[in-house]
């Protein structure tokens, strides 16, 4: 039996936390279409401002990779981000009544600090490895919540929509991709990528927590 590869054995390190996340309330009300309202425009409020330190982390990895091939990869999923699910964002909030003021400068909570925090270090780095580290926890994580899910989608977009947003094909390879690239790279800065891996698990499941 094959050795389980460095993202994995990162997983397994945090499992508590991680397990916490993906099968957490906020996911089981989001599969039955059941989140109350305020608690999904909380979310998606606080959810939207990481898309901005996300494209800076998409940036870094890009201009870190060692490969043109890693490279293109990442751009094409960054073009993804920017278009696909910054739009379902924009929906969303027209259908939940979120005002301007709100979708572009709202408070932010410690956890939404505390992450964006995260994603400027990896970045500012300027390491592949240390920003691969954050971004396979926040697409893994999502991806891992959006697979246990089953059985026929909610009625209201906003809710089935972020599920498929993170439960198929194109994104599953990806996060295999994702994976593949902080295992090849990641052994060689472990002891960095292994606490920026643990702090953006811990603080998945604070980011669900809150809304409660």
């Amino acid at each position: 039996m094959a050795e389980p590869g460095f993202s994995e054995r990162l997983r397994a390190a945090h499992d508590a936390d991680w397990q916490a996340a993906i099968r957490h309330r906020f996911v089981a009300e989001l599969a039955a279409g059941s989140v109350d309202p305020a608690v999904m425009r909380r979310y998606l409020v606080q959810d939207y401002q990481f898309i901005d330190r996300f494209v800076a982390l998409l940036g870094a990895a890009i201009a870190s990779a060692d490969s043109f091939s890693s490279r293109l990869r990442l751009a094409r999923f960054l073009a993804m981000i920017t278009s696909d699910e910054n739009t379902y964002f924009v929906r969303s909030f027209d259908a939940l009544g979120v005002p301007e003021a709100e979708r572009v400068a709202p408070v932010l909570t410690e956890t939404t600090q505390a992450f964006q925090a995260v994603m400027r270090e990896a970045a500012e780095s300027r390491s592949y490895a240390q920003a691969l580290s954050v971004l396979v926890v926040a697409e893994w994580l999502y991806l891992s919540w959006a697979e246990l899910i089953k059985g026929p989608l909610p009625e209201d977009f906003v809710h089935a929509e972020w599920i498929t947003l993170h439960a198929n094909p194109y994104f599953s390879e990806f996060v295999g991709w994702l994976r593949g690239e902080l295992d090849r790279v990641g052994p060689g800065e472990a002891v960095v990528c292994g606490a920026l891996f643990g702090r953006a698990v811990a603080l998945e499941r604070r980011f669900f927590d809150d809304l409660y």
